[in-house]
């Protein structure tokens, strides 16, 4: 599966490296609205070409696993920056260790003088990442991914742009599924070709959707968090009060006092809201498990 925008230069080669190292394997190349020829090209190396009108690679995931029935999903950027020759090492890993995901880790990612300002931002959202939903990843933003029948039909996707690894990052760790990571090539984009991620607006969203995740999957600390911060502001702004009292029996800071008391009311509501929440979300949880433990696993031993 390669999602696909404006990548004319570098799909047709692309997609006849997979059919040599897969050949077994069905190449669909799903093009994201391009305005150049990468349909184009797709199809000449022998790719069956599926449109997604909604830009987005979030979208053109969503509409992949909707879409294709298979056993193993093998998803790559269609930039060419992955090597096909790493697929069968990461299918076989699949099969071997019968996993729901393995994740292509990138090698020297931040050595890539191409990207320094998305290196960066990889290792600053990959160290908030483990921070925020505890380690399981060092790569969460590889786009070369292999995936069981099992995960692909039981994944309810909704992010829209490049924050869909994440959302798919924290849906395995959230059910505990069974991943791994290996170790595979990454190289710089070819002369001509440029990057679609953009810096600081797709960076925002990704950020956005950590907290939102967060919000979802882990309620109680996410609450826990903003109530804590509650509880630092209505100390900030009573305790002055209290000396003030024990001192001269007086309260003379009485808009410091409304504060003290309107922030450790919003404080015990967060806590409270958090409580409520992660009983919710443990609902879900099962939920999601039930619908991965239903869907039928054809992945070959």
């Amino acid at each position: 599966m390669l999602p696909c925008y404006n990548e004319e230069l570098t799909i047709g080669q692309l997609v006849r490296d997979f059919k040599q190292v897969l050949p077994d394997a069905d190449i669909y190349v799903y093009d994201n609205a391009s305005s150049d020829k990468t349909a184009e090209r797709a199809k000449e190396a022998g790719a069956i070409v599926c449109h997604e009108a909604r830009r987005g690679k979030g979208n053109v995931i969503r509409r992949m696993f909707s879409d294709i029935e298979a056993d193993i999903y093998v998803m790559a950027d269609g930039d060419g920056t992955y090597d096909p020759k790493d697929a069968p090492r990461l299918i076989d890993l699949l099969k071997e260790q019968k996993l729901a995901m393995v994740v292509g880790r990138r090698a020297n990612i931040a050595a890539d003088a191409g990207r320094k300002g998305h290196a960066f931002g990889n290792r600053i959202f990959n160290t908030t990442f483990r921070w925020m939903f505890t380690s399981g990843f060092s790569d969460i933003f590889s786009g070369y991914r292999v995936f069981s029948r099992r995960f692909v039909k039981s994944f309810p996707a909704l992010a829209a742009g490049f924050e869909t690894e994440t959302e798919i990052s924290v849906h395995a760790l959230t059910l505990k599924l069974p991943v791994a990571e290996h170790e595979v090539s990454y190289a710089t984009r070819p002369d001509g070709s440029e990057s679609k991620l953009s810096t600081f607006g797709d960076g925002f969203r990704i950020l956005r959707a950590f907290f939102l995740l967060m919000k979802e999957v882990r309620p109680l600390q996410f609450f826990s968090i903003l109530g804590g911060l509650s509880l630092l502001l209505s100390l900030y702004f009573g305790v002055p009060v209290i000396i003030e009292y024990f001192m001269t029996d007086l309260v003379t800071f009485i808009p410091r006092w409304v504060a003290c008391v309107g922030m450790l009311i919003l404080s015990l509501m967060m806590f409270v809201c958090g409580l409520i929440l992660d009983s919710l979300a443990r609902f879900r949880i099962e939920q999601k498990l039930l619908a991965y433990l239903a869907t039928p696993s054809k992945t070959p031993s």
